[in-house]
């Protein structure tokens, strides 16, 4: 009766290991659960962002003004027969005007 007790109390310790430590067990499980909500967290973030992205695309399709000015802003557009000035702050160096020719600055 011994031996079965003592065998029965080492099945259950190495039953016990494997749920508390081993692979799949329960610390392996908080780990995964702890990923899997910042995972979450970040495809919130990322569908809250789809959402504004879609409605910029639907607000572009639907209004030619606003995709003229977007593309105005961060393309630098210029539409057919519009004359584009450069305009360039001085900074008390050589103006464009007084730099040497190419062929004299070699």
């Amino acid at each position: 009766m011994g031996r079965l007790a003592l065998l029965l109390l080492l099945l259950l310790a190495a039953l016990q290991y494997r749920l508390w430590l081993g692979e799949g067990g329960v610390r392996e499980r908080a780990a995964l659960e702890r990923r899997l909500a910042v995972q979450e967290a970040r495809n919130a973030v990322l569908a809250q962002r789809n959402q504004i992205l879609a409605a910029e695309v639907e607000g572009l399709r639907a209004d030619p003004e606003a995709l003229e000015e977007r593309a105005r802003a961060d393309l630098g557009f210029i539409a057919e027969g519009e004359t584009f000035f450069l305009v360039v702050e001085g900074d008390g160096g050589v103006a464009a005007g007084d730099a040497p020719p190419a062929e004299e600055a070699r």
